[in-house]
């Protein structure tokens, strides 16, 4: 496949049919391009280190989340969800189900159509996207988004088909955007085994400290 998206970052394509997102996506396999699609516009964008550095940190501080609190949890990472009928579709940066996991475990594949959508969506905002992706997440009734974007947390959860930012995450009771920032800052300070060892000590001693006292 030649090379579309060199030099840049990321194109917007318009006009483009719901067949045609699905060709590209098609085209694409498992090539490492995000592909976002809001009824005819389409964004492809190529994933910077800094990207998935901080994507994957934070999908880190999830799964240490769900461990340490006794969560089961299903990581759907960055799984295609898109629904024809809205015309919509999207890659998040990474995914989780936990009210819903009973619902997916076992599966190769997810239809909207059928199953629900993901629990909680991180998105990692550095090379800003030229579509409303959380407009997308809305639609598909993502009911959770953590955004990261310049050096800021911001928790989002959707009410009455709209996101609304809140303090704490609907998913981890007692947890506030705040409290997730100092760990991410250490990202440029030490290494993840080093952080999560401090994320994990954290959560043990004050968070579920929280809980108990809620």
């Amino acid at each position: 496949m030649p090379d579309l998206l060199a030099p840049t970052q990321h194109i917007t394509l318009t006009e483009i049919s719901w067949e045609g997102y699905e060709t590209i996506l098609n085209l694409l396999g498992d090539r490492p391009v995000r592909v976002t699609y809001n009824r005819g516009l389409l964004e492809l964008m190529i994933l910077s280190y800094g990207h998935e550095r901080y994507k994957k940190l934070l999908a880190r501080l999830v799964e240490t989340l769900t461990e340490e609190l006794n969560l089961p949890m299903e990581a759907g990472g960055s799984t295609t969800f898109k629904r024809q009928n809205l015309e919509r579709g999207l890659e998040p940066d990474e995914c989780f189900y936990i009210q819903n996991q009973a619902l997916v475990r076992g599966k190769r594949s997810i239809d909207l159509n059928e199953d629900p959508p993901p629990d909680l969506v991180i998105e990692v905002d550095i090379t800003h996207s030229a579509i409303d992706r959380a407009e997308i997440y809305a639609a598909l009734g993502v009911p959770e988004l953590w955004r990261w974007d310049n050096g800021i947390l911001q928790f989002w959860v959707l009410r009455q088909q709209q996101y609304q930012q809140v303090q704490t995450s609907a998913t981890f009771a007692q947890l506030s955007a705040t409290d997730l920032e100092p760990f991410i800052a250490l990202a440029d300070q030490t290494d993840q085994t080093t952080l999560i060892r401090r994320f994990r000590a954290w959560v043990q001693e004050s968070l579920m400290t929280r809980e108990k006292e809620s």
